[in-house]
């Protein structure tokens, strides 16, 4: 999957989803969220990190590849019509961008740091 952008989505958990179990909250994700994602929209794939070890603000962040913008769109109103957006976690901000971008806007190659 070539990606367009990234979105990077900060979430912090609500007493909603923190009174499920793990094993609801796996269940809640397979049944109520992953289906709504999967018949609104293709095209995009995601990461997810825990961040409560180390932020107040926000509980995790999930990390979201997008072919377009359009399936971007398309998922972010998926989303929003699941028990996810609200009611299992309050959305804190949304960043969005392209990696390397001013590479391609300059005609230059990444400039990335490397360690061996």
């Amino acid at each position: 999957m070539k990606t367009t952008l990234t979105a990077f989505m900060l979430v912090k958990t609500m007493p909603e989803w923190l009174a499920l179990t793990v094993e609801e909250r796996i269940e809640a994700f397979r049944t109520e969220v992953v289906p709504a994602i999967e018949e609104r929209t293709k095209g995009v794939r995601s990461r997810f990190y825990d961040t409560e070890f180390y932020s107040a603000r926000v509980t995790d962040v999930w990390v979201w590849e997008a072919v377009d913008h359009h399936a971007y769109q398309l998922l972010i109103d998926a989303l929003r019509e699941t028990p996810f957006w609200d009611r299992y976690f309050e959305v804190a901000e949304i960043l969005v961008g392209v990696e390397n971008g001013y590479a391609r806007n300059y005609g230059t190659d990444a400039v990335a740091s490397i360690t061996t």
